[in-house]
């Protein structure tokens, strides 16, 4: 059993806030992946004195190991999809499964942005350092998606901030951002939860809340 980390998302986001700290940013726009990744992003964004954003992205999990990634699409016109063919393939199954499950994510997503961000529209991430904060990284299949939207919406400087990663996963996904800041790359690594004393699911009403804090916070 791996050795905890992080007392919780909050106690994660305050420790990866001072490694992205000094990465100098300019200007830096902090986005996280809900619903996990936005507690961390919180503190980020605190510590940086910079707007916190979601980006709204969708993992297509195994069909028999839904928390395994085989897939992920990205809110956006059109959506951003990366698809895992080696998960894919160590599970047992093709892109049909992909395919099929699709339209559901889609749905997930238009739900996810009536839920979290209402009528307000996101900041303009172009021509900005953005941070893309998780609270860890088992495939990297869901943060290779968002890296690769947000690289096509032209900001400045991509960052990839998780508090702890697989090895593997983390060094595939090197090619993806301009930076990356991770406190912890466990040797034998299986998922994101051992690391975390308390990893509750979080309620969607969490999520609202931290925006508004958020927001609330700039003004």
């Amino acid at each position: 059993m791996a050795p905890p980390l992080f007392d919780d998302r909050a106690h994660a986001g305050r420790l990866l806030a001072a490694r992205v700290k000094a990465l100098s940013l300019h200007d830096p726009l902090v986005i996280a992946l809900p619903r996990g990744g936005v507690p961390v992003g919180a503190e980020v964004a605190r510590e940086l004195q910079a707007p916190l954003e979601l980006l709204l992205v969708r993992k297509i999990g195994a069909p028999w190991q839904p928390e395994l990634a085989v897939a992920a699409v990205v809110d956006g016109s059109p959506p951003e999809l990366v698809v895992d063919d080696h998960a894919l393939r160590a599970v047992g199954c093709g892109r049909a499964h992909v395919e099929a499950q699709l339209p559901y994510a889609l749905a997930e997503i238009e739900r996810r942005r009536a839920a979290y961000l209402g009528a307000e529209a996101p900041v303009d991430p172009s021509g900005r350092d953005v941070v893309v904060v998780d609270d860890g990284l088992a495939t990297g299949t869901t943060a290779r998606a968002a890296l690769r939207a947000l690289r096509r919406r032209r900001v400045r400087r991509l960052v990839l901030a998780v508090p702890v990663a697989a090895r593997e996963s983390l060094e595939a996904l090197r090619g993806e951002a301009d930076d990356v800041a991770c406190l912890s790359t466990p040797e034998h690594f299986e998922a994101v939860s051992p690391y975390y004393r308390r990893f509750e699911q979080l309620e969607d009403g969490e999520v609202v809340e931290l925006i508004r804090a958020a927001r609330s916070a700039e003004r």
